[in-house]
């Protein structure tokens, strides 16, 4: 991994955890994470014409992946409805790097030296132990921790479907300009039938999440995509996640979530994560 590639997905993780701290803090998760993904459409619009578009090999995948990304965005808003940010976003990023890391290696082919392996297990090792993370009331939500689970499988399936379909699209931004304009579409479409009103509301007090969330989502995971068509996708999934550090930071100094010994730990391994990424090859 270049440093340019590692820079651009670390700004990237920095990125997804104020959004997703932008969509927990909101009271309403569903107009929060509806405005997020509507967020997408201006920014893709203004950068369509720009680029090509997408080969026809990756339009199959290109389908995939937007409602790949629609079920992650339903679970993900289940999730931050009954947990803290500080056990959901853990859990589910820590999920996606290991899995994508077994299944490249098991099923696609891919290889990874020792110590990038030894990178992803910690990153993901780190991550995972914040399920020990205890609510307010000194008791384990369980409930959050499967939603948290689910979650990262959507995480790691669209994940290995984007960085392919965007390698067979030929451009990162095109493949994703227009898989937000879908995503778009098909998750408007399930609010609108599941909850009456909503979309309406968006535009009329969700006008923040709309442009800091949106426009925060789409460059981060622009930039994602770039460094899926440049790296090793279970590489960029791992650092990636270490957007738990930001996550961390968010939710103690601005959300007031509860800060203790078991959270410093789970970031340190994480970031012992990737340094080891760094430092291989």
């Amino acid at each position: 991994m270049s440093t340019p590639v590692f820079l651009a997905v670390l700004a990237a993780a920095l990125l997804h955890a104020a959004w997703n701290a932008l969509v927990k803090q909101g009271a309403d998760k569903h107009l929060g994470m509806t405005a997020v993904v509507i967020g997408h459409v201006p920014i893709a619009l203004v950068v369509l014409p720009f680029v090509p578009f997408p080969a026809p090999e990756s339009w199959p995948w290109l389908l995939a992946g937007l409602l790949l990304h629609t079920g992650y965005q339903l679970f993900l808003m289940m999730s931050y409805r009954i947990g803290d940010l500080t056990q959901v976003y853990p859990i589910a990023r820590g999920t996606a790097p290991l899995l994508v890391a077994g299944v490249s290696v098991a099923f696609l082919g891919v290889h990874l030296a020792p110590l990038e392996l030894l990178g992803v297990l910690t990153i993901g090792a780190g991550i995972m132990s914040m399920s020990l993370v205890r609510q307010r009331d000194g008791l384990r939500n369980r409930h959050a921790a499967l939603l948290a689970l689910a979650t990262g499988g959507f995480i790691a399936a669209y994940s290995l479907v984007d960085g392919t379909g965007a390698r067979l699209a030929g451009t990162a931004l095109g493949y994703f300009g227009w898989a937000s304009i879908g995503n778009a579409a098909v998750f408007s479409g399930l609010m609108a039938l599941t909850r009456p009103g909503l979309l309406t509301q968006v535009f009329r007090r969700g006008k923040r999440a709309m442009l800091l969330g949106g426009g925060a989502s789409f460059v981060a995971y622009s930039m994602v995509i770039w460094a899926f068509t440049q790296a090793p996708i279970a590489l960029v999934t791992a650092l990636r996640e270490t957007s738990i550090v930001f996550a961390l930071l968010i939710g103690v100094f601005l959300l007031g979530e509860r800060l203790d010994l078991a959270k410093v730990a789970s970031t340190m391994v994480t970031l012992l994560g990737g340094a080891l990424l760094r430092l291989a090859r």
